[in-house]
């Protein structure tokens, strides 16, 4: 399948949906949550999936209280104490899809092992896709965007409390410095077919 720049962008699921096909078991479903820094692509990455894949998807940063915002806005690190909320939130809506048995995409940064613990805990379907790039290629996108209230700033915080997804974690890690159309198909062949 080709998405509205051409770009072959794969078809998952029943006919492209975010259905299972019939004969699978209830609850047999993916949820692929973007995470990585900010800047590292996941929105930009999710848009793309979800136009080619045709599933629901989340954008992990509407998830965030007013107050985590404000904090944000302001240069402010948030904590492990105003991260749990958010986690809590995120980790409800990827259980509403899989008892809908809907595959699912979210963006997340997850940038520590114990908040995609919390993620998967009792959610079977998570699939992360870590999206990596250069330091100096993360700030130049950063400072390009518009109308977020992410500063620059705070991307040296991030890099630093960054936690690289594990071995025994269930995902890939991925560049976002190739192509979007190569690392959408990369996404695409290795993620799990449920």
């Amino acid at each position: 399948m080709t998405d509205s720049s051409g770009e072959d962008v794969g078809r998952g699921g029943a006919e492209g949906s975010g259905a299972k096909a019939r004969g699978e078991p209830p609850g047999a479903t993916t949820t692929i949550v973007l995470m990585g820094v900010s800047g590292s692509g996941k929105s930009s990455v999710m848009r793309k999936l979800a136009r080619g894949l045709e599933w629901p998807a989340a954008e992990g940063d509407a998830f965030h209280s007013p107050e985590n915002v404000e904090k944000m806005r302001n240069g402010v690190p948030l904590t492990n104490g105003d991260r749990l909320p958010w986690l809590e939130a995120l980790a409800a809506w990827i259980g509403e899809r899989e008892r809908a048995g809907e595959n699912a995409l979210v963006t997340c940064s997850a940038l520590k092992r114990e908040y995609r613990d919390r993620l998967r805990r009792g959610h079977p379907s998570v699939w992360f896709v870590h999206l990596v790039a250069g330091r100096s290629a993360l700030a130049a996108r950063v400072e390009r965007r518009r109308g977020h209230y992410m500063p620059a700033s705070l991307l040296t915080s991030q890099l630093d409390t960054l936690e690289p997804l594990a071995p025994d974690e269930p995902g890939i890690t991925l560049s976002t410095e190739m192509s979007k159309a190569r690392a959408i198909q990369v996404i695409v062949a290795r993620m799990p077919r449920r």
